[in-house]
């Protein structure tokens, strides 16, 4: 590389609490799933007192920056997603969200402060570059259909050859990045089942169908699916996450409703839950004398990390950060849009260490007291632009 990594280790120290600054705007200012319009408003603001940027707005709240070198070469995408999640913040620092039962729980905050970062870093070395890089900031990644697939509708992979993302991890320590080749996260679907009964006075169960009884054993029923019928060599997660039901303690209710999310790799078992699942609903509910309606979702892809790309970025994170800095990563069942674009292009999707439980970063991602260690900011700006710099510089 041109640019040595102790030049770049002091170019990226040096714009460490402009990081920060950056990252707590956006933890002030979360806004959910295709509502971002004043964090992309504030993302294109700050592009455009970069050099070198051609700036474009491919959805109504997402932002894309060009930076085209001056010499020819490939041309690579980076992505960054900018939604916040619809929890209730509980911590107690200073900058928490200003607005009512809306956080940044995810550490999407922090990917657009590193995407930022890796921007005006890079914008300043035009001169060196050969080829193009887009940097992406992606609305909606928290809520299908997501935004990544209605960005690559809007044309932003046109030409790109390969795609590149991280995601701040807090169950890895900070200071540490993750990465693997192959599948690397699931396909997150979606169901919900309806059981209708006949309801009545809590007092004479023998007059109604107890809708309640019934998907109490649907919902324990399930879980066999995942502990009796699929080989336990394959990844796979049925939770049912919600329970409606009932309205005071002396009714039994009409109806229950039960939705959950199934997680899986192998897009052959993924056709074959929804099928287990009704069945089983099926059969309860008319052993039951109930009814039911089943209505199953198909989520984003899994994402599956191409592997000559994957091991490029991993030598080029190995030579800049070190062999125990840069570790295996580990299969997980939590989803990603990211998916999308690696359906039309190579893609490599990485773990960077966000927790510390010394500072009492502990909590996972989606709770109320969900943060990261801003260490992990400017470990994110140095893999990203590092990638770049070893891929389009002589």
């Amino acid at each position: 590389m041109s640019v040595e990594i102790s030049e770049l280790s002091d170019m990226i120290a040096s714009m460490r609490d402009q990081l920060i600054r950056w990252r707590r705007h956006l933890h002030r200012n979360p806004e959910l799933s295709f509502q971002e319009k004043k964090t992309s408003q504030f993302v294109y603001d700050t592009l455009v007192q970069f050099p070198n940027l051609l700036l474009s707005r491919p959805t109504p709240t997402s932002v894309m920056a060009r930076l085209i070198g001056a010499h020819p070469g490939p041309v690579l995408a980076i992505r960054a997603d900018m939604d916040a999640l619809p929890i209730q913040e509980e911590n107690q620092f200073d900058f928490i969200s200003s607005v009512p039962e809306t956080m940044h729980a995810c550490g999407h905050d922090g990917h657009t402060a590193i995407l930022l970062g890796t921007a005006r870093i890079l914008s300043e070395l035009q001169s060196e570059l050969h080829g193009e890089v887009r940097f992406l900031f992606q609305h909606a990644e928290e809520l299908f259909p997501g935004g990544a697939s209605q960005m690559v509708a809007a044309g932003v992979l046109d030409h790109v050859e390969a795609v590149i993302g991280l995601h701040l991890w807090s169950p890895l320590e900070v200071g540490k990045i993750a990465i693997k080749s192959g599948p690397f996260m699931a396909a997150p679907d979606v169901f919900h089942i309806t059981i209708q009964g006949r309801g009545g006075h809590a007092a004479m169960p023998q007059a109604v169908v107890d809708p309640i009884l019934t998907a109490a054993h649907v919902v324990t029923d399930l879980q066999q699916i995942v502990s009796r019928r699929i080989n336990p060599l394959q990844p796979v997660v049925l939770s049912v996450t919600q329970f409606h039901a009932g309205t005071a303690h002396n009714i039994i209710p009409e109806k229950v409703e039960l939705n959950g999310t199934v997680r899986t790799f192998q897009a052959e078992l993924r056709k074959q839950i929804p099928q287990m699942m009704e069945q089983i609903v099926a059969g309860i509910c008319s052993a039951h004398g109930a009814t039911y309606s089943f209505h199953y979702e198909e989520g984003y892809h899994p994402v599956v990390n191409d592997e000559p790309l994957t091991d490029k970025i991993r030598a080029v994170l190995i030579e800049v950060f070190g062999d125990e800095t840069v570790i295996e990563g580990e299969q997980h069942m939590g989803g990603e849009d990211f998916s999308a674009y690696q359906q039309s292009v190579p893609g490599t999707f990485f773990n960077v260490g966000a927790g510390n439980a010394e500072k009492g970063i502990i909590y996972p991602h989606h709770h109320p007291r969900f943060t990261i260690d801003e260490d992990s900011l400017p470990v994110g700006v140095k893999a990203f632009v590092s990638i770049v710099l070893r891929t389009m510089v002589d």
